[in-house]
């Protein structure tokens, strides 16, 4: 068996925690591994790690083979250059396992956010989607509901049987809230798990009936030479899910119900469910001070959070937002994340704590033409060998010992010394020591953004 992790969405539902360059499936909700690094170990547990592809976007790729790497000795991961939705990251996905393995052996494609407890169950459903892949169906797993869920699409299934699974009538939009109360009566209704079960051979035959602007670009891609999605051919794929490309308008569908417990985790609701309650139904998170407060949901990730009397209440906090919101308006929060990005406004896109393969940085303080950072480089690592075009850098080590590269030449600081790094000079920031480095920095420029940066050398694969 082969499979795929879908791990290049947004988590916009999840803001202000889950931002667009460091979304939820990054993220350690539960304390303990990120969702990304749970999918991975649940797929191992029936798929070899080399036959596991992860499809991420050009902005995650670095974190995802960083989180990977903890995990697995040579992750997979293909880069989108742009986001173009599940059916085209499926469809190349399921290209290159056909041009580099030679198989048409079963694939599970799974999304890299959802919160799975019960791994056998988990593994007893899959097994039984694969027996029913085999025979030629594209298989999806189903959620029995438990509430009248308006987040989700629903799947309405026949009377017809095909071995564990029915054949599939239909698949339903995310419905009204009354439409949503009629399904849960009714045990023709599934919640959509986003999960399918195919022969590739199976869904290029669907794509080249349902979706032919897509099944027609595969050809252009030859994963025997290059495991590179050139941006020029993937901008012209069509931005469509799968669902709407082949799932409702295939006659080869066939649900499984899901055996596990399941939780996409697509709301700051659904993390609340998964919480563990005190006696008044509280979930509290972080460093939270509580008074009379009933059936709410605190999270701090910074600071203390005092709350009182609240009920029904989600407040999360981050280094730079606050969200607060009656527990029913959970799935409005993407309303918040959208005019966020529509007023450019950096909360939606980056925290100011960010994490980079190499350890992590904090912005402490911007301005008009500067920007102040506390960088830490962990033990063994490196930053990229790299220049900038419009800004300057001034760096003063505050724990650990430094390594410098500069124009060529190699510097040795101690806490206390600083460098100077001029516009266009090409440079290097190295721990080769078993002590963190702590530094800061200091921008001066008439750009100070993260994509100012060219790259000459990187040993994560970023250049």
């Amino acid at each position: 068996m082969f499979g795929i992790i879908l791990a290049g969405g947004s988590g916009s539902r999840l803001w202000p925690l889950s931002r667009e360059l460091y979304p939820k499936q990054l993220l350690n909700i539960q304390n303990t591994e990120s969702l990304l690094q749970a999918t991975f170990e649940r797929l191992v547990k029936i798929i070899p790690e080399e036959n596991i592809i992860s499809m991420t976007g050009v902005k995650h790729v670095a974190n995802v083979k960083y989180q990977l790497a903890k995990i697995c000795q040579s992750p997979t991961v293909l880069s989108e250059p742009i986001s173009k939705n599940t059916a085209p990251a499926i469809a190349l996905a399921s290209k290159y396992i056909m041009d580099k393995f030679q198989s048409d052996s079963v694939i599970l494609a799974v999304p890299s956010d959802h919160l799975i407890k019960d791994t056998e169950a988990f593994l007893q459903t899959v097994s039984e989607g694969e027996k029913i892949a085999e025979q030629g169906y594209i298989v999806t797993f189903g959620i029995k509901p438990l509430y009248p869920e308006t987040g989700y699409g629903y799947i309405n299934i026949s009377d017809n049987k095909i071995l564990d699974g029915n054949i599939v009538n239909k698949f339903v939009e995310k419905p009204d809230s009354e439409t949503a109360k009629k399904y849960i009566k009714d045990c023709h209704y599934y919640w959509n798990s986003g999960i399918f079960m195919f022969k590739p051979s199976v869904l290029m035959e669907e794509l080249s009936k349902y979706s032919k602007d897509i099944y027609s670009k595969l050809d252009k891609y030859n994963f025997t030479k290059s495991d590179e999605i050139p941006y020029i051919e993937f901008e012209k794929m069509p931005s469509i899910s799968i669902d709407y490309a082949v799932m409702e308008k295939s006659d080869k569908i066939a649900l499984v119900e899901f055996k596990s417990d399941w939780n996409d985790l697509g709301s700051w609701k659904s993390v609340y469910d998964v919480g563990n309650k005190d006696s008044d139904g509280n979930v509290q998170i972080g460093h939270v001070l509580n008074e009379g407060s009933k059936n709410s949901l605190i999270y701090s990730s910074s600071k203390l959070v005092a709350a009182i009397g609240l009920e029904n209440t989600v407040i999360v906090e981050t280094e730079d937002a606050i969200l607060a919101c009656k527990s029913d308006k959970t799935q409005d929060v993407k309303k918040v994340f959208d005019k966020l990005k529509k007023q450019n406004d950096n909360t939606y896109l980056v925290h100011k704590t960010v994490y980079r393969p190499w350890g992590y940085y904090t912005v402490l303080a911007e301005g008009k033409g500067f920007l102040t950072k506390m960088i830490q480089v962990n033990p063994g690592q490196k930053l990229s060998v790299q220049s900038h075009n419009h800004r300057s850098e001034h760096w003063v080590v505050l724990e650990g010992m430094a390594k410098v590269l500069l124009e060529g030449k190699e510097h040795i600081l101690s806490p206390g010394h600083s460098i100077d790094i001029d516009v266009k000079e090409i440079h290097s920031l190295q721990n080769p020591y078993e002590d963190t480095l702590k530094i800061i920095e200091v921008q001066k420029g008439d750009l100070l953004v993260e994509e100012d940066i060219v790259r000459y050398e990187d040993m994560y694969g970023r250049v």
